[in-house]
């Protein structure tokens, strides 16, 4: 049987990063995990990135250090704006990090084009996520046709794939995706504004989207938090 051609997948050392990383393996990609330290002020999602890429048995982990608190504009990289804790409400909120994943696609397409691999696997989501812009299937769609067009092996007729497996999944499909494919998910990490003791808040957006999917699913929530989040 011939071997497929290494992987690149994000991994952001959240939930959805881990279960669109595992499918990756699944599929039989050898695995190269990219997770980008981007001056987060969650920066323990590396260290629950690391564990994922462990687990895994990443054939590579690379963990890219890029500042984007140099640029601010957001409640994630910026210590002077507030992480929302009043729940989801549709609108783009202040943790949405101006182009991000535009920049983490770049770097994993130049890793990618680097090690011959042809698959990059994202976690985005666009039913229960945040409203990001950057998680929409037509910027997947457009971003693939923009490597096509950006890089040597586009022109030269071998073509990225762009790999979101959760796209249409909401948060409880994912957790059941996760137990299906028996991973820990309790070694992901999803808080935007940690609590003392290691805890997720309980409050933050994302805090809140992870639990209702493990309500939703009837999978117990392995997760420590400050607070219960609510389940609207």
């Amino acid at each position: 049987m011939t071997q497929l051609t290494p992987a690149v997948a994000l991994v952001s050392g959240g939930l959805d990063s881990l279960v669109s990383a595992a499918l990756a393996r699944e599929a039989g990609h050898p695995l190269f995990a990219l997770s980008i330290d981007y001056n987060q002020r969650h920066q323990v999602e590396l260290a629950a990135a690391r564990r994922i890429a462990h687990a895994l048995g990443a054939a590579r982990h690379v963990v890219l250090p890029i500042d984007l608190s140099a640029f601010g504009g957001s409640a994630l990289t910026d210590r002077d704006i507030d992480v929302p804790k009043d729940g989801v409400d549709g609108s783009i909120p202040v943790t949405y990090v101006p182009a991000r994943n535009t920049i983490f696609l770049s770097l994993a397409l130049g890793w990618a084009e680097a090690a011959g691999a042809r698959d990059i696997y994202l976690g985005v989501n666009a039913l229960d996520y945040s409203g990001y812009p950057d998680c929409r299937p037509e910027f997947i769609a457009a971003y693939e046709r923009l490597a096509e067009l950006a890089t040597k092996a586009g022109v030269e007729g071998q073509p990225f794939r762009f790999q979101a497996p959760l796209q249409q999944m909401t948060k409880a499909d994912i957790v059941r995706e996760g137990a299906r494919l028996g991973l820990d998910m309790g070694m992901s990490w999803s808080c935007y504004d940690p609590a003392p003791g290691g805890l997720h808040c309980g409050r933050c957006d994302s805090c809140r989207l992870r639990h209702k999917g493990f309500v939703e699913a009837g999978v117990p929530d392995p997760t420590g938090y400050a607070v219960t989040p609510p389940v609207d």
